[in-house]
C-alpha cells in the first residue's frame, strides 16, 4: 500500500491491525491519560466483532455478499449490516461496496472512547476525527498527474468524516467503471465508501466526469467528490482541494 508511505502525522502514534482480509492502519493522539496500554487489542476486538457480525449475517443471507444491487435487511440485523445496507441503497450498489468504510468507522468510534483524535485507514477508505486541520492526499496511481500533487484539506469542525476512494484501474476491489480515482466525502464512512464505488462505476472515458458529478449531487448526505480519469479531474461539493 504505497499511500501509507506518504503519511506525515508526527503528532500521532500509529499501529497496523491485520486480521484475515482486513488490513487497517490506525493513528491516534498519544497525549490522553485515558489511552490504555492494550489499545491495539481493543481495536482488534472491535474489528473481530465487525467481521463476525458481517460473516454470520452472510452465512444466513448469502445475497448480502453477492449482490451488486441493494439488499433489504431486517430491523433486527446487526447495526453495521443495517448501515451498509442503508448506504448502498442510497446509491444503488451492493452492500459490500460499503464494507471497508463501515468497518473503519466502527473501529474508529471504539478508539474515540480513549483518544479524542483518530484516523482509521482501511484499504484507502478513511474514518477521521481530528482536532487540527489535516490534509488527505489523493492517490490515483503512479501514472496520474494528480498523485502526490493534491490533497483534501479537512478542518476539525467538519469531523468526524468519512473519506473513501474507489478505482477501476488500481487495487483488487471490483468496479464497473474505469476511473483512476473516485473520491467521496460524507459524514457516514459507509456512505462515502458506497458513493465512491457508485460514482466510479459511471466513469469509462474522460467525458463521463460530468456524469459522475451530476450523480454525486443527488446523493443525500454526500459532502463532495473528486473524480480523476487520466489527465482530467472533476471536483464538486463542500470540500477544499490544496496543492501538496
Amino acid at each position: 500500500m504505497i499511500y501509507r508511505n506518504l503519511v506525515n502525522a508526527s503528532d500521532l502514534k500509529s499501529f497496523k491491525l491485520i486480521i484475515k482480509e482486513s488490513n487497517l492502519f490506525i493513528l491516534f493522539a498519544p497525549n490522553s491519560s485515558k489511552i490504555p496500554e492494550n489499545l491495539k487489542d481493543i481495536a482488534g476486538h472491535s474489528l473481530l466483532n465487525c467481521r463476525r457480525q458481517i460473516e454470520d449475517y452472510i452465512k444466513n443471507y448469502p445475497s448480502f455478499q453477492e449482490s451488486y444491487i441493494p439488499v433489504k435487511v431486517g430491523k433486527g440485523s446487526p447495526l453495521i449490516v443495517r448501515e451498509m445496507a442503508e448506504a448502498s441503497s442510497l446509491v444503488n450498489v451492493g452492500p459490500m461496496a460499503a464494507v471497508a468504510g463501515a468497518v473503519a468507522e466502527f473501529v474508529g468510534k471504539e478508539i474515540l472512547k480513549f483518544s479524542d483524535e483518530v484516523i482509521v485507514e482501511n484499504g484507502g477508505d478513511i474514518f477521521l476525527k481530528s482536532n487540527k486541520r489535516r490534509r488527505v492526499a489523493i492517490y490515483a496511481g503512479e501514472d496520474s498527474p494528480f498523485s502526490r500533487k493534491i490533497a483534501l484539506e479537512i478542518n476539525p469542525e467538519t469531523t468526524p468524516v468519512g473519506i473513501c476512494c474507489s478505482s477501476g484501474t488500481l487495487g483488487h476491489s471490483y468496479s464497473f467503471g474505469k476511473a483512476d480515482g473516485s473520491v467521496a466525502v460524507a459524514v457516514s464512512t459507509a456512505l462515502a465508501d458506497a458513493s465512491a464505488t457508485a460514482i466510479g462505476n459511471l466513469i469509462q472515458i474522460k467525458s463521463d466526469l460530468s456524469k459522475g458529478v451530476e450523480f454525486a449531487k443527488k446523493i443525500p448526505g454526500l459532502l463532495g467528490t473528486v473524480i480523476i480519469k487520466e489527465d482530467k479531474i472533476a471536483i464538486w461539493g463542500k470540500i477544499k482541494i490544496v496543492e501538496l
